[in-house]
């Protein structure tokens, strides 16, 4: 991974959240101004997890696997849960929410940012959404706020509550009021149970080939946005909330795929003055610990500040950064696109499967209001809660075989040399790829049988070790079974048929003009120590050898050297 790379789904899984995060921010840059409704800013840290009985009192209750992915708690803000047995059906809903707004709003009229087409087949590309941020300048970096430096003073953590087996692994937080949620309270279809309703609603018919879960999904969606359209532009005309809600649905399934579970954004007032601000709360798949992931994210995010903290729902990664965040020119005022930097903290929280991640983010474009904000998002962290049924994640599914299934595998003997004759290891060469069916058939030169002969390191003077087990062998249905406690390298036998010179109606080659002859090498009369290779040999009694020098390692520079014997006083 590399800073340039940090923010594309090759190098992190947790790129397509953080780009949801940055569409937020450019979606409040351009269109949350002197039209938006805001709330005084105080909604923020009115309602303290700690001071309010009714947090304790939700937290000890059981986390439902099939619930619903956020609620409103009266005296206490959203909560939000997430679970990693709860995958969805991947249904789309943004073709369906959009029709049923324009039901809602009426299809007449165009779209702000909508670049051509009409407004019943509008999607994100029609708004350049969404978009990628990338790394500002690190003198742009803000400051490690003192509410997430206290996150790394000491403190007790909660066990995860007992869910039952296949439940996999929940978390649960509070997000504060002052948030408009974007994302649906029942999440994407299949994800948590709902009634399904029969008819149309909102002008989502039923039947006509669409499962009537995702109906009744695009149904709750459309109704919801259209509810936090009003919250946030009431006072303005029904065009300005037509035209939000529509981009908010364009960007439905955008979210869903970043794996995000709630993406809202806050509009508020601080001392008259307009503050916004996004969150984004997403699961991913990373199965490093928590060390392991502050150190990739420090080496990879070089111009971030990156601590480790504890929660009192365990171990957690703090990062703090700045992001130049693109406009989109159909979504300015000026139809010029141009950048915006946001201040961004971000969370990532281990779910105790061991191979889960929460990550939370907020970011605001206004740096004046980070203390603002870093207070409201470490209460935030503070009221994490896991559930887990007990049963660790199943590892990443293994890369597929890709070894030569077709070449028949043999295990020949080798039996313990004596010290006096130590046996002379031949190099091996690289074994070639078995032909699939209807591929050419390999050259003659290529043939061969695959056996086991002794490595180059092959000492005889070592003690006898205890017999393990090889690796698994393919072998022949109708060939006897070979033992399992052979050692050696892998090499090509020719078979009986192996015609060296192509004489036996083997095409042959075309002339190779040879190299210049190199210089004659002193050849010692015995090697005692393997250390001849098959080229220099003048014949091979064993047939263990591959024809060609192109396959065999050169001669080492030098023979092991040897401790003379003792001289006999006796003679």
């Amino acid at each position: 991974m590399t800073q340039d790379g940090q923010f594309s789904a090759e190098a992190t899984p947790f790129a397509a959240a953080e780009r949801v995060s940055a569409t937020l921010g450019s979606l409040t840059d351009a269109l949350f101004d002197a039209r938006a409704s805001r709330h005084p800013a105080a909604v923020l840290t009115q309602l303290r997890t700690a001071a309010h009985p009714a947090a304790e009192a939700l937290f000890q209750l059981p986390l439902a696997p099939n619930g619903p992915v956020h609620t409103a708690v009266g005296r206490l803000g959203t909560v939000v849960t997430a679970g990693t047995a709860r995958p969805g059906s991947g249904a789309a809903l943004a073709p369906l929410a959009i029709g049923g707004l324009l039901a809602r709003y009426g299809a007449a009229g165009p779209v702000r940012g909508a670049a051509g087409g009409s407004p019943e087949a509008l999607t994100a590309r029609h708004f350049d959404l969404p978009v990628t941020g990338e790394p500002a300048d690190p003198k742009l970096r803000p400051a490690f706020a003192a509410p997430l430096a206290a996150l790394a003073a000491g403190q007790q953590t909660r066990q995860p509550v007992e869910l039952p087996t296949g439940a996999g692994a929940e978390v649960r937080l509070v997000v504060p009021p002052g948030f408009h949620a974007l994302t649906a309270p029942g999440g994407p279809p299949g994800v948590s149970a709902r009634t399904v309703s029969a008819g149309f609603v909102d002008g989502i018919p039923a039947g006509l080939g669409i499962a009537p879960a995702t109906g009744s999904a695009a149904a709750e969606l459309t109704a919801h946005l259209a509810e936090t359209a009003e919250e946030l532009f009431s006072g303005t005309a029904p065009a300005d909330r037509r035209e939000f809600a529509l981009i908010a649905a364009a960007l439905a399934d955008v979210v869903t795929a970043s794996g995000a579970v709630y993406a809202g954004v806050a509009a508020v007032q601080v001392d008259g003055r307009a503050a916004d601000a996004t969150l984004v709360v997403s699961l991913a798949r990373h199965p490093l610990p928590i060390t392991g992931l502050a150190t990739e994210l420090a080496t990879v995010r070089r111009h971030a500040e990156v601590w480790t903290v504890l929660l009192p729902a365990g171990p957690a990664a703090v990062l703090v950064e700045g992001r130049s965040v693109p406009v989109p020119g159909p979504l300015a005022t000026d139809g010029v696109r141009r950048w915006a930097v946001t201040s961004v903290v971000e969370a990532f929280v281990p779910l105790p499967d061991g191979a889960s991640v929460l990550c939370v983010q907020l970011t605001t474009a206004q740096p004046q209001d980070w203390e603002l904000y870093t207070d409201v998002f470490a209460e935030l962290l503070k009221s994490v809660q896991f559930g887990w049924d007990g049963v660790p994640a199943a590892p990443a599914a293994p890369l597929p075989n890709i070894s030569p299934p077709a070449a028949t595998v043999l295990l020949v003997p080798v039996a313990e040399p004596a010290p006096a004759a130590p046996p002379l290891p031949a190099a091996p060469p690289t074994a070639p790829p078995a032909a699939e069916d209807g591929a050419a058939e390999l050259p003659v030169h290529l043939r061969g049988t695959p056996v086991r002969v002794p490595p180059a390191d092959f000492n005889p003077f070592a003690p006898v070790a205890d017999p393990t087990p090889a690796q698994p062998i393919l072998i022949p249905e109708d060939a006897p079974a070979a033992p399992a406690t052979l050692k050696g390298t892998p090499v090509m036998v020719p078979p009986p048929d192996f015609d060296p010179f192509g004489i036996l109606g083997t095409p042959a080659a075309a002339p190779v003009t040879a190299p210049p002859a190199a210089a004659p090498q002193p050849v010692a009369a015995a090697d005692p120590f393997g250390t001849v290779t098959a080229a220099e040999r003048a014949a091979d009694p064993f047939g263990t050898t591959v024809p060609g020098p192109q396959s065999v390692p050169p001669p080492p520079t030098a023979p092991p050297s040897v401790p003379a014997p003792e001289r006999d006083p006796f003679g």
